[in-house]
């Protein structure tokens, strides 16, 4: 049982270190890790609770009915090892759900821009654009929840194999819309600074006297 323990332990740590998801290069600094708002995560807890709840009130409703039943040990037994399985089923949803919305990021550093989308448990979808790529960048807020907890969409156009990258959801949108369009106007200069250098010219070799 222990060994079962520390192997949970260890598979956590691993899938939720953001710091293994990428390959960080060496001159690259994260500048920010942007995750989904916390508001859109509470459906999820809601129907969580729904579900908890779900066999109790049932219970309370037929209880009458399942006197009889229950006291048999071996239907007690079966309605013991059917609602650990239903409980045990609601932990991995909740589980999953969480995993997925933890995982489920954008991580802005001075370089680039990665898009990691978590799919399921065990997959995940990568994406990243060269900030000096970025060529358009719109920040939308739709909707009364949205504009009350201030989270919203931001759309970037770029010139690199993404054609489009979106932040879905994540808080603040016009702040962080701000911090992109400095990064990217800074990445912009360093690449057009490098690419003005001129290139160092041969030296001319020296012509064989006659």
């Amino acid at each position: 049982m222990l060994g079962l323990v520390k192997h949970l332990i260890l598979f956590n740590y691993t899938i939720m270190n953001v710091a293994k998801l990428f390959n960080q290069k060496s001159y690259e600094k994260v500048e920010h890790i942007v995750r989904r708002h916390w508001i859109t995560f509470v459906p999820v807890v809601i129907f969580l609770i729904m579900l908890a709840i779900l066999p109790i009130g049932v219970y309370f409703l037929i209880a009458n009915s399942l006197n009889t039943f229950l006291q048999n040990e071996v239907y007690f037994a079966a309605g013991v090892l059917l609602g650990s399985i239903y409980y045990l089923s609601v932990t991995l949803f909740f589980y999953t759900s969480f995993v997925e919305f933890h995982l489920d990021l954008w991580i802005v550093t001075n370089d680039r821009l990665l898009d990691i989308e978590q799919k399921t448990l065990f997959a995940r979808t990568i994406s990243e654009v060269d900030l000096f790529q970025v060529q358009d960048i719109t920040s939308e807020v739709h909707g009364i929840f949205p504009s009350i907890f201030n989270y919203g969409n931001i759309i970037l156009q770029t010139a690199g194999a993404v054609p489009k990258f979106t932040f879905r959801s994540v808080a603040n949108p016009n702040k962080l819309r701000e911090v992109i369009l400095n990064l990217a106007a800074e990445d912009k200069k360093y690449h057009e600074k490098q690419h003005s250098q001129p290139l160092s010219q041969p030296q001319s070799q020296p012509q064989p006297q006659v």
